[in-house]
């Protein structure tokens, strides 16, 4: 017992002081894409053809957009843009309350999520329990939702746990793109938590069904089966976006607007 004290002495804090502090991000980070319109070059569209999800399209006037929802964070429509109007920056900041605010474009402002309702904070606001569904996930996304339970981002400080039974649960925090074989689960699993609930869609997959949208064994994520409440874009989202979220989620994060 002696050498576990002194091992945990000389381990020292390990917890992030997030959101205290603004995170520390790893050099290659990709985080929320800015695009800008006077550097794309009429005609090119090479992002739109090197985009793997159909994440980014034209509008009717030649205008640049892209759908966080679809995203993948994989930077192949940086690396394809001869004139840098689409770049990824290093910005963690990026969950919304619905699914149409993850539509981008130059001129469009990203009004990150507010917070929940006052009666549903009165109930929420302290304690949060969550039933987690991996819904055909790759398991990337699972990772780093499992990540906040550690020691490092301590998610259980802020009154957020994860619970075993939809029954115990305050709402549900869904993974994946919603296969076929899993449709009737998460529809079962939503109908036992009991209301009022919410539901929090993590990752690409579970927004928009992320790389398998469109096949025929992906019903292309959870809105397809249950109401979203919360949209958390990424391939898989970093445990902080998660966390930020969460927290404005309950109203523990300023509301705010990026430009």
């Amino acid at each position: 017992m002696l050498k576990e004290l002194l091992a945990r002495l000389h381990q020292g804090h390990r917890t992030i002081p997030f959101p205290r502090e603004e995170p520390v991000l790893p050099e290659r980070y990709r985080g929320l894409p800015a695009i800008s319109a006077a550097n794309c070059r009429d005609g090119c569209r090479e992002c739109e053809k090197a985009c793997p999800t159909e994440a980014i399209t034209f509008a009717g006037g030649g205008d640049l957009r892209l759908d966080l929802g679809r995203c993948l964070f994989c930077s192949a429509c940086e690396d394809a843009c001869p004139t840098g109007a689409i770049r990824f920056t290093r910005d963690y900041r990026m969950v919304t309350r619905e699914r149409a605010a993850l539509l981008l474009g130059d001129a469009k402002t990203l009004e990150l999520a507010r917070a929940l309702e006052e009666r549903m904070l009165r109930v929420f606001g302290r304690s949060l329990k969550l039933r987690q569904v991996s819904a055909g996930g790759c398991n990337g996304c699972e990772a780093e939702v499992s990540v906040l339970n550690t020691v490092v981002f301590d998610l259980g400080r802020f009154g957020v746990q994860f619970v075993a039974s939809p029954r115990h649960a305050d709402g549900l925090l869904i993974t994946g793109p919603v296969t076929k074989n899993m449709r009737l689960a998460l529809r079962k699993t939503y109908d036992a938590v009991p209301a009022p609930k919410f539901v929090i869609a993590v990752g690409a997959c579970a927004i928009s069904g992320g790389p398998y949208a469109g096949h025929q064994e992906a019903c292309g994520g959870a809105e397809s089966v249950v109401p979203v409440d919360l949209f958390i874009p990424g391939c898989p989202p970093h445990p902080v976006t998660t966390l930020d979220g969460l927290l404005r989620l309950l109203g523990r994060r300023g509301r705010t607007v990026i430009r």
